[in-house]
């Protein structure tokens, strides 16, 4: 008799959840089980492999070696199982439902998804923008992308580009800066929910900040509109601003003397590996291959 045999899918199930949650107690309201049925599952298959999956204490437990190599393959197991009912059940015409940063949609991701339409016409792509976490169970969310660092959780995260800060305006304005001083006499856009703002960039460049703004926006979109219509000169991200530079609507013009701002802006996030929708993986690797080659340009 193989292990398999040995070892229900009540039993892997029961084991998946906790490893994953890493709390006998989260695992078993995930499963609506009580936690003593969940450490009695787990008990069980450590009697049947022969080999202790975890190491408990009054306060937690924790993977052994050997049961986070187990996690491992049952997780992948698991996913292959969920993709293969997916395609042969009505769950393949579910929508793959998308939260993202506002700025990002609208800068970057919006002009591109086209070629994600048209590569996958089978994916039923719904997109919701808000400044908020997603919050996948309650709100059925298959994807975040967050703008900085995520909260800590138990979902996966993949950093998506290192973004490059610099000082963007006009070309009309840009005729006027030629040296980092000349922005002490311009109005500088400033972005308040901005990771690096003007007070970081101006003491990575070793000069005094200004105390004045002369505009300040809650939406990077917003604050690149207005260096784009002249009102001054704004502190963004190459990658959120790339259609204005490619255009020649923005440029930048300070970018050969002095000292730009490198940061991880955005982050992918979602579930591990519980209820996966089947065009997840279609969707990160389209995203993660537009970025690349948005950096490359």
């Amino acid at each position: 008799m193989t292990l398999l045999k040995k070892a229900p899918l009540s039993l892997l199930r029961a084991f998946e959840a906790a490893g994953r949650t890493g709390a006998f107690t989260t695992a078993a309201q995930e499963l609506d089980l009580s936690p003593s049925a969940i450490s009695h599952a787990i008990r069980k298959l450590e009697e049947t492999l022969d080999t202790r999956l975890f190491q408990r204490s009054t306060r937690e437990i924790m993977l052994t070696k050997e049961g986070a190599i187990l996690l491992e393959h049952i997780q992948r197991g698991f996913d292959e199982m969920q993709r293969g009912l997916s395609l042969v059940t009505a769950d393949e015409s579910r929508p793959l439902r998308l939260h993202t940063a506002p700025s990002f949609a609208h800068q970057w991701l919006l002009p591109r998804l086209g070629s994600f339409i048209a590569a996958h016409p089978h994916i039923d792509l719904r997109l919701s923008a808000s400044t908020e976490y997603a919050r996948f169970e309650q709100d059925d969310y298959d994807l975040d992308i967050v703008y900085g660092e995520p909260r800590p959780s138990p979902y996966e995260k993949i950093p998506l580009a290192v973004e490059e800060l610099t000082p963007l305006c006009s070309p009309e304005i840009a005729a006027r800066i030629r040296c980092p001083e000349d922005l002490y006499h311009q109005s500088l856009i400033q972005c308040d929910v901005q990771l690096y703002q003007w007070k970081g960039w101006f003491e990575a460049n070793h000069l005094t900040p200004p105390r004045h703004y002369g505009l300040r926006f809650d939406r990077s979109f917003m604050a690149i509109a207005a260096a784009v219509d002249g009102l001054g000169v704004v502190l963004e991200s190459k990658l959120l601003a790339e259609r204005e530079l490619a255009s020649g609507r923005l440029v930048c013009p300070l970018i050969e003397t002095t000292q730009e701002i490198h940061y991880i802006g955005h982050y992918l996030v979602f579930p591990r590996h519980q209820h996966r929708h089947f065009a997840l993986d279609s969707f990160k690797d389209w995203l993660l291959s537009q970025l690349n080659l948005a950096q490359l340009r």
